[in-house]
């Protein structure tokens, strides 16, 4: 049985957590980040990962700095054999690394070298990737870039978001890391340095990687709005006005879109693409809203929500917001 450090802070980290809980080792502490405002209300409340502790009644910390002398000193009380990182947030300093006997590993969201950084399952469907994965790694001071211990990958369906592909992660990063610390304890695991000229990174999502620009293929657009699924959403403007998009779907080509449309829809359709520029309006009736995106594409859009309103599906939207063929969404407020 091993002594257990566990960092982590997101929902994602939550299965490692439980994992570890429900094994044969001991968790002597949870470190996770402070308390911070979260959802629309913006009430402050503990992560994922620090309710989860509470309820097992897992001594918790949340330092502001963790070179802080009194914080160290706390960790090194605990005797803990392995630290266990998940999502946890915040770059561990050397003076950390070195408390656990055994070092600490980390439960990261890619197959490595692929996507090192704080954002790896974001990149990966903005990127189109079609499968990605976990790597359980020993922790250095270099980012994401210690041996990896054991890796296994999964695919990333053509409509998977950011969230589903998240979820699947999570459960697979906890079954992986129960192998890595049962190797570790018996002395069997086998650290692989990765090829750094193979390395990619996955900077940090910010809200403004929502934007959409229309001028990018639809297929593009598409794996922009899974990807930032649910946060911060892809988003685009009409007349000022801003609009999230929720759920799409691509089409290649324009007459791709029209394909099991009536003739009038189709009609409709072919009637605003001629030379339409990216992001005009091409289709908005009958519960069918289609927008012209570059190369020659169209994004169907299936769900949507104007700023302050509630999310509708696109037939509930042109209902009682009826759009016209031939606007133009664009890339920011002033058109």
């Amino acid at each position: 049985m091993l002594r257990l450090l566990f960092f982590g802070t997101p929902a994602f980290a939550v299965p490692s957590l439980d994992a570890l809980l429900d094994s044969a080792h001991q968790v002597v502490g949870v470190i996770t980040q402070p308390d911070k405002p979260r959802g629309r209300g913006q009430h402050v409340s503990a992560s994922p990962v620090k309710q989860r502790a509470d309820a097992h009644g897992v001594p918790v910390w949340q330092p502001l700095k963790l070179r802080d002398e009194a914080y160290l000193d706390a960790m090194r009380a605990l005797r803990a054999d392995l630290g266990v990182v998940a999502a946890y947030g915040k770059i561990l300093p050397e003076s950390l690394l070195q408390i656990p006997r055994l070092g600490m590993i980390n439960v990261h969201a890619s197959v490595l070298p692929r996507y090192r950084g704080a954002a790896p399952i974001q990149r990966a469907i903005l990127d189109g990737a079609t499968d990605t994965g976990v790597t359980i790694m020993r922790v250095v001071k270099a980012l994401d870039a210690g041996p990896m211990l054991i890796a296994d990958w999964i695919p990333i369906g053509a409509n998977d978001t950011g969230v589903e592909v998240e979820g699947r992660l999570a459960k697979l990063g906890a079954g992986l890391l129960l192998t890595a610390i049962d190797q570790l304890e018996r002395g069997t695991a086998v650290e692989i340095p990765q090829d750094d000229s193979k390395a990619t990174y996955a900077s940090r999502i910010e809200k403004t990687d929502g934007r959409i620009d229309w001028n990018q293929s639809a297929q593009a657009i598409h794996d922009r709005v899974r990807a930032l699924h649910p946060w911060p959403h892809a988003y685009t403007f009409l007349d000022g006005a801003r609009y999230v998009i929720h759920e799409s779907r691509p089409h290649a080509s324009i007459a791709a879109a029209s394909t099991g449309l009536a003739e009038e829809l189709q009609a409709a359709l072919k009637q605003h693409a001629e030379g339409a520029w990216p992001g005009t309006i091409l289709l908005a009736s009958k519960g069918v809203l289609i927008i012209s995106a570059g190369m020659g594409s169209a994004l169907e859009v299936r769900q949507l929500q104007e700023e302050g309103r509630r999310v509708m599906d696109a037939r509930a939207f042109l209902a009682g917001r009826p759009l016209q063929a031939g606007r133009r969404f664009t890339s920011d407020e002033e058109g």
